[in-house]
């Protein structure tokens, strides 16, 4: 299994801490955010990964990574040149995913409590198509809802005003090489942007889309108030 983390965006709802320094690199309990994502990688025995970040901060992302030699990973960059949605971002990946490879996507504001490790071992004996991590949440509203029957999603509604059930999409998920082909089939959202909940729903409507459920904590540390939550429960787990 390869890895993908996701860290470009411009981080507004974090402003004015993001004006000069991307938010994956801001401290985070004892370590830039950017840590986490990686240790999470490394500790569930994926040890090749792509960062796809944005032109703002990469000089720091270099110093501060490097190679990946002395985490015990082996790091590979990507640019995002402009914020075009999480599912363009993810496009950047063609090439180091090659045709016959499974991989873990992380969003790297997305902090969480649980190993990845029996989550990807579900996923590797899954024979074809993706799975989502999902948690219960209280402000569902928030966030992108699964439909479940069984084992399967049928459908993810974004923020809907009566959501289905109190779960949530985090920004963990697995897939294989045909993520590529469907996003070149999706059309931007109204907001000009490939929206990752596109591409999912095509794999519910394949029937194809799994879900594992996570156990522990988990915040989108995408505002003040959940950056200082994160920060608290990752010094707590110290």
């Amino acid at each position: 299994m390869k890895g993908v983390i996701l860290a470009g965006g411009t981080g507004t709802r974090l402003r004015p801490l993001t004006k000069l320094v991307n938010k994956h690199l801001l401290p985070v309990g004892k370590h830039p955010m950017i840590h986490y994502s990686i240790r999470k990688m490394k500790d569930a025995g994926i040890h090749d990964i792509l960062l796809v970040i944005g032109k703002q901060s990469a000089g720091m992302y270099m110093d501060f990574l490097g190679s990946g030699q002395d985490w015990g990973v082996n790091l590979t960059y990507k640019i995002q040149e402009k914020a075009g949605g999480i599912a363009e971002a993810l496009s950047l990946a063609d090439g180091f995913i090659q045709p016959k490879d499974k991989f873990v996507v992380i969003l790297g504001d997305n902090l969480f409590e649980d190993p990845l490790t029996d989550y990807v071992h579900a996923y590797e004996a899954q024979d074809q198509g993706a799975m989502v991590l999902l948690k219960e949440v209280e402000e569902p509203t928030r966030y992108g809802v699964p439909h479940i029957e069984g084992n399967r999603i049928v459908s993810i509604e974004e923020k809907p005003e009566q959501p289905q059930s109190n779960f949530c999409v985090t920004g963990i998920y697995m897939y294989d090489y045909g993520v590529f082909h469907i996003i070149q089939t999706i059309e931007p959202s109204g907001r000009g942007e490939l929206e990752i909940t596109d591409v999912n729903n095509c794999y519910a409507e394949e029937g194809t889309l799994t879900y594992n459920i996570l156990e522990g904590w988990w915040a989108d540390a995408g505002t003040i108030q959940s950056l200082y939550d994160a920060g608290s429960k990752l010094l707590e787990g110290e």
